[in-house]
């Protein structure tokens, strides 16, 4: 993959660790568990630091923004995770969670120059990616289903969390971080910008996900039968055998996957205009911020991003494909 869309990719691969340390740092179980939340496991913080930008949000507003999760796993933790602290008291300690993850990490250079460099930069793009800016599609304005891919939806096949029929009336993540204030701190502010994006890119994934007729466990399915994490990673969002069994049945007789699990021709080409079509609907906020500036961005994120990677913090593989895809 060249041009725009490998740059755009390669500045998502760079800043996603360092949205992702808010959900396995030490620092932010601890602020979890002051705030009364169960850090025996990671989900009840990782649904409050997440959802917490929506608002008090019902477990079908998490479901389709998130859109991987089983519902039955996020009704386990949404709403009743809000009645142990408020969205306000929740995005106030993620603030206070990255504060002190990123002082463990990077140290006295959060107060330095580069930092505040990248953060500059970061936030010129974060801001081109705002309410009403988005790539293109937007998973507010989302089609339930159309043959914009060219895989035609199997009958019967399940689907319509994900994304909004009626255009407008929603919207995503990346729209819910992008009206909150931005923090003063230089680090903070790279954090939210790098949030910002993160979930930007996921809107216009769930947008292109339902372009391609793939509901949200047929999304993960597709992804592990072209080998971007072990089926057993996407345990993870909660589906049951059963629900993962009869995505795989549907795939297979919609010739995206063979019997053995793994992806057909049909299947990877899918899945590779699923990606590419994603990089452009990420592409906005890059195309806003101009080449010399994204190029100073990468130079400046890549040593923080080799200390995330090699802090030993984030598993070595994750959902998203990071490194795979």
């Amino acid at each position: 993959m060249t041009g725009e869309p490998a740059r755009v990719r390669q500045m998502w691969h760079l800043l996603e660790p360092l949205h992702a340390v808010l959900y396995y740092a030490p620092a932010a179980f601890e602020e979890a568990a002051a705030l009364g939340y169960d850090t025996t496991e990671r989900w009840a913080s990782y649904f409050a630091w997440r959802a917490a930008p929506l608002g008090a949000a019902d477990a079908r507003e998490v479901v389709r923004t998130f859109h991987s999760f089983a519902p039955a796993m996020v009704g386990a933790y949404v709403p009743d995770g809000w009645a142990t602290a408020a969205p306000d008291v929740v995005l106030a300690a993620r603030l206070r969670a990255v504060d002190r993850a990123y002082r463990a990490l990077f140290g006295d250079r959060v107060e330095g120059a580069e930092f505040a460099e990248a953060a500059a930069l970061a936030r010129r793009a974060a801001e081109a990616a705002g309410p009403g800016v988005p790539g293109g599609l937007g998973v507010a304005n989302a089609p339930v289903v159309s043959g914009g891919l060219g895989a035609a939806k199997a009958p019967g096949a399940t689907g319509g969390l994900g994304v909004a029929k009626d255009p407008g009336a929603l919207s995503g993540l990346g729209a819910a971080n992008s009206a909150l204030p931005w923090p003063d701190a230089p680090h903070l502010a790279l954090w939210h910008a790098a949030t910002v994006l993160r979930e930007h890119r996921g809107d216009g994934h769930i947008a292109v996900l339902a372009e391609a007729g793939l509901d949200p466990v047929e999304a993960l399915v597709s992804f592990a039968a072209v080998g971007a994490a072990a089926p057993e990673v996407f345990a993870s969002r909660g589906w049951s055998a059963a629900e993962w069994g009869a995505a795989r049945q549907r795939l297979r007789e919609r010739g995206l996957l063979a019997a053995d699990g793994t992806a057909t021709d049909a299947g990877r080409e899918l899945r590779a205009k699923v990606e590419l079509r994603t990089d452009e609907e990420a592409a906005a906020p890059w195309r806003a911020l101009g080449e010399p500036g994204r190029e100073r961005l990468a130079q400046l994120l890549g040593e923080p991003w080799l200390e995330v990677i090699g802090s030993g913090l984030l598993p070595s593989e994750n959902t998203l494909g990071i490194g795979k895809v």
